[in-house]
């Protein structure tokens, strides 16, 4: 980085910066609040602030009420210095969010892609209808930020290996940016809710944790020491591939559910594993849903087979498949915490997060706390959302 010397610009500059950055999150502050925390006099805070006021990124939105002498005024960045977009996609649904700089989101679309195969035609056509919605041109949009099923490729940021999203290939970011005609960003969308889970979910302000998701895919990401690991290819994480006892080796990289872990936890393997236990329904997280309630309350509907015994047997098999994964990451790792998060982790809720975790320390050396994801929602397209705005936020920093 070309060091600059301080002059009195470059000064302007940083507490200029200084003070924006204090006002983003969209909490109201007063001169002597952003004085006290940035240790600059009041004076020069005046003068951050009216300059910032002059570009149109601050605006006084209110008083201080109660103090001694006179009210002092509360100054707020102007949520509409900026917009973003953050957006999920997967083989039958598009989630759109559109969210201004401070966080709010403003709207959100979700879009049935009816078998749509052109990525940017689909993204483009989904980003459309949220702006309208929420009222926004798609101009004033700064930064997007899409979670993806599939391995990221850090050379280009290209998915690969998005087994549900055949079009979702190389080259498609490019034809993204061309279509939307800004800055554009694909994460593993393990990975976006693995963030959302760091923010405002059971892993907050954790510096080591693992998200294992459960879901469609069995995915899961890593925080270590504070960092997201991605590896060298971008694969870390893929453990729906790794080789456990019980399952065939993994022979077609393209297909999974074949073999590793995958092959005894998928949604359809859950779910085909369920009517073994007479807990048969549409979907496995439904499945596990009506198995945690029974094991609970003894309360059964789904049938002669759906005992509190078998629901107590069902919800065991799941931890003790979940477990092999677990530990394996564990002895590797040793995290401290693993969030269970996708559809199943959320339907098993502490029942089964409990069973993993007594299981994991029968076979583990190392022990580590299990929970289930406390975000609600959709965790990825939060996860998303929260990347957006940290773009949109940092570039707005590096504009002053």
């Amino acid at each position: 980085m070309e060091r600059r010397p301080g002059t009195p610009s470059l000064l302007r500059e940083l507490n200029d910066r200084a003070a924006l950055d204090l006002l983003l999150p969209g909490t109201p502050l007063t001169r002597t609040q952003i004085s006290e925390q940035t240790r600059v006099s009041k004076v020069t805070v005046a003068q951050m602030l009216t300059r910032l006021e002059d570009r149109g990124l601050v605006a006084v939105v209110g008083q201080q009420e109660g103090g001694r002498g006179p009210n002092a005024a509360l100054y707020s960045v102007v949520p509409s210095s900026a917009y973003v977009a953050g957006l999920y996609v997967e083989m039958d649904l598009v989630i759109v969010g559109v969210a201004d700089v401070t966080g709010r989101v403003v709207a959100e679309v979700s879009v049935n892609p009816n078998g749509a195969a052109n990525p940017a035609e689909l993204v483009r056509g989904a980003v459309d209808r949220a702006c309208r919605t929420a009222g926004v041109e798609m101009s004033r949009l700064s930064a997007f930020v899409i979670g993806s099923p599939g391995v990221v490729d850090p050379r280009t940021g290209d998915p690969q290996l998005a087994v549900n999203l055949p079009d979702w290939h190389e080259g498609v970011l490019d034809s993204l940016r061309g279509a939307l005609d800004r800055p554009v960003i694909i994460e593993n969308d393990v990975n976006l809710a693995a963030l959302a889970e760091r923010s405002v979910g059971a892993a907050r302000d954790r510096g080591d944790f693992v998200l294992v998701w459960i879901g469609v895919g069995l995915g899961m990401a890593a925080f270590l020491g504070g960092k997201m690991h991605r590896g060298a290819c971008g694969a870390a994480g893929e453990i729906g591939y790794l080789p456990v006892p019980g399952a065939p080796l993994q022979e077609d990289v393209r297909h999974p559910a074949n073999g590793g872990l995958q092959s005894l936890v998928g949604a359809n393997v859950v779910r085909m594993l369920a009517g073994v236990f007479g807990f048969a329904a549409p979907t496995a997280e439904e499945a596990v849903r009506a198995a945690v309630q029974a094991a609970a309350t003894g309360a059964t509907a789904n049938g002669a087979g759906a005992t509190v015994a078998r629901a107590e047997e069902f919800l065991n098999e799941i931890a003790r498949r979940v477990a092999l994964g677990v530990a394996s990451v564990s002895v590797v790792l040793d995290p401290g915490l693993v969030v269970l998060g996708g559809n199943v982790g959320m339907a098993g809720g502490d029942p089964l997060a409990d069973r993993v975790a007594a299981e994991v320390a029968r076979i583990c050396p190392a022990s580590p706390r299990v929970v289930p994801t406390a975000v609600t929602g959709a965790p990825v397209l939060r996860g998303a959302m929260l990347a957006a705005v940290d773009q949109a936020r940092a570039d707005l920093l590096e504009s002053v």
